[in-house]
């Protein structure tokens, strides 16, 4: 693709790169915090640069402690800036997560709507990359659980551009899950684009026969589904979900009302995860609509396992179109 003044070809990582920088042109108020973030450009590399360019006091290198990076982001929200917080690594969130779950998520309840906290915590999330333990982790559904916080992922460099900006305009704090596996996976970014709502679902491929539901990493391998079960004659339907809290049931049911199946997909374990409530809602809203009980594709309830067994843990291409097979067998 060739590109243009408004349009670029860019891997997700450098599509967040150049939201981030965007922000920080924008507004003196943005500020990124977090630990490696500005001379090494974090471990991922997503924020390289931005410390070169804006400073020391705009791009902060943090020491090795997320409840305290958290913690003094609230104190600079409330001073009215609006930080962006990166989590290293998924597993390194838990230190943080008394502050998230009983400072940032309730602020703004406590003080009856006079306090707002504009906060933004980026972790990179899921496997698929040979990493160690701590490293691979899903842990949204924890976050989702709670009332007052926000949870978005991306499956692409367009919506990883656009909903960052969108997540740091945000006044309600947004957890950021960002799929390592899919960050150098390219796509096009229009930057002058108009975005959608940030907690729109979208559908990526139209279909009849059933309908996938996924988000952040697990959107491509539902595309790679779709292409193997239309060899064989079968139309499936990809519906994006970008947003888990609030999710867009809405999106979810006028899908399945037209394809009469769905299968949900996520990296997370199936037990208590996220695909657990679209299919208790689903089942609720669509029960006259459905042909087939509402299946779910996910990892095992179990810890996340050596980076030799995580292809046998994480949803696959065979693991899915099984469940597609048994979806249409009813």
């Amino acid at each position: 693709m060739a590109e243009t003044a408004t349009s670029k070809n860019l891997p997700l990582a450098k599509a967040i790169n150049e939201s981030l920088r965007v922000a920080l042109e924008s507004d003196p108020k943005v500020l990124i915090m977090g630990e490696d973030v500005g001379k090494l450009g974090g471990v991922f590399r997503v924020t390289d640069g931005l410390q070169k360019d804006f400073g020391e006091r705009r791009v902060v290198d943090t020491p090795l402690a997320e409840s305290g990076i958290v913690g003094t982001a609230i104190g600079l929200a409330l001073r009215g800036y609006r930080p962006v917080v990166e989590i290293q690594f998924d597993g390194f969130v838990f230190p943080a997560y008394d502050q998230i779950v009983t400072q940032l998520a309730k602020m703004h309840a406590r003080s009856l709507g006079k306090v707002k906290l504009p906060i933004v915590v980026r972790i990179p999330y899921g496997g698929g990359i040979g990493a160690v333990e701590h490293h691979s982790e899903s842990p949204e559904a924890l976050f989702a659980h709670v009332a007052g916080l926000k949870i978005v992922s991306p499956s692409n460099a367009s919506d990883a551009y656009w909903m960052m900006q969108q997540a740091i305009q945000s006044d309600d704090p947004v957890i950021f899950f960002e799929p390592k596996r899919r960050y150098w996976d390219k796509g096009e970014v229009n930057t002058e684009a108009i975005p959608g709502p940030l907690h729109k679902a979208r559908v990526v491929r139209e279909g009849t026969a059933l309908t996938l539901a996924a988000y952040g990493p697990m959107v491509k391998l539902c595309q790679e589904v779709a292409d193997a079960a239309a060899e064989e004659g079968k139309s499936l339907e990809i519906l994006d979900l970008r947003s888990v809290s609030p999710l867009d049931f809405d999106a979810i049911q006028a899908s399945v009302e037209k394809t009469r199946r769905l299968v949900v997909v996520h990296e997370a374990p199936v037990f208590f995860g996220s695909g657990a409530e679209i299919a208790a809602r689903i089942t609720e809203r669509c029960f006259y609509h459905l042909e087939a009980p509402v299946l779910r594709v996910g990892g095992y309830h179990a810890p996340y396992p050596p980076a030799r067994l995580e292809e046998e843990y994480l949803p696959s291409l065979d693991r899915v179109l099984d469940a597609v097979d048994r979806a249409l067998a009813y």
